[in-house]
């Protein structure tokens, strides 16, 4: 008997943030560690039907980019980064797309069919959701910056009831044009941004933000974000996560969180608990 009322306590703590998040658009961008390991894999699945069931607007944007490294070591095609991001050439254009279109996206909107939720899979092309401009052409070939998002395909979705589920991969206006790799952190937050979302989180493979004593910070200000990366607290690949976090707040978006995708049921705990798992950064 005790174990059952403890599961109604555990029901009844998380039903003031279902209240308050009820019919609220939430992104998720989904990524790391969660998206290769088939238990991780799973429970986020179970995560978004029930954020769905409860009446929550899901968005999830994923990335795969070790999927697609691995497809072009297979294939034999050279792959280069500057500066941590992938050189995109068009052959690698090819392969990028075939992985994040074609596989990763299908997989996900599977999952979250199997689990009782209705879900499309779209990439930025479908519908011109995403137009896309060179980051440096020069330097980085096919890999891109949003220049536009027009919502409108992904808010049908919503209002067909069902859970976008968007490759980060953005069409151009030029005919012929094999579009654009977006980084996945950065073509959330500009999601987010268009969708008037409530929240934007970021899957990580690390507990959040870390201090200098590598203890999580559990709570950040963009001021006190911007000054710890000018301080070198904040570096390497957690530089562009806050960057884009920053960048949805100053579109809108209320609050933004960077968790740990490796904690099981890392997306419940950090929006159905008071706790949280992350790190939330905030006007």
């Amino acid at each position: 008997m005790k174990s059952n009322i403890d599961v109604v306590k555990t029901l009844l703590d998380a039903l003031p943030f279902i209240k308050k998040f009820a019919a609220e658009k939430i992104v998720i961008k989904y990524g790391g560690a969660a998206q290769t390991s088939a238990e991780l894999k799973e429970q986020f699945a179970q995560d978004i039907v029930l954020l769905h069931l409860v009446g929550m607007k899901p968005i999830i944007v994923h990335g795969g980019g070790k999927s697609i490294t691995d497809l072009l070591t297979d294939l034999g095609v050279e792959t280069k980064f500057v500066d941590g991001q992938r050189v995109t050439t068009r052959e690698v254009m090819r392969v990028v797309e075939m992985v994040l279109s074609g596989e990763i996206n299908k997989e996900i909107v599977s999952l979250l069919d199997n689990h009782g939720s209705k879900a499309i899979g779209i990439s930025g092309k479908d519908g011109g959701f995403l137009k896309g401009m060179p980051k440096d052409f020069e330097n980085f070939g096919y890999t891109g910056i949003i220049e536009h998002v027009n919502p409108e395909i992904v808010n049908n979705i919503i209002d067909d009831g069902a859970i976008p589920v968007i490759a980060p991969i953005a069409g151009s206006s030029t005919l012929g044009h094999p579009g654009f790799n977006i980084n996945a952190d950065l073509a959330a937050s500009q999601v987010a941004i268009a969708l008037g979302a409530r929240k934007v989180l970021f899957l990580t493979d690390t507990p959040g933000v870390l201090d200098k004593e590598k203890q999580l910070i559990t709570n950040l200000s963009i001021e006190k974000t911007e000054a710890l990366k000018k301080d070198g607290t904040i570096q390497g690949g957690m530089v562009p996560k806050v960057d884009a976090c920053i960048e949805a707040l100053r579109g809108g978006v209320k609050k933004a969180h960077i968790i740990d995708g490796r904690v099981e049921h890392s997306l419940l705990l950090e929006i159905l608990t008071s706790s949280g798992v992350g790190t939330c950064i905030e006007l």
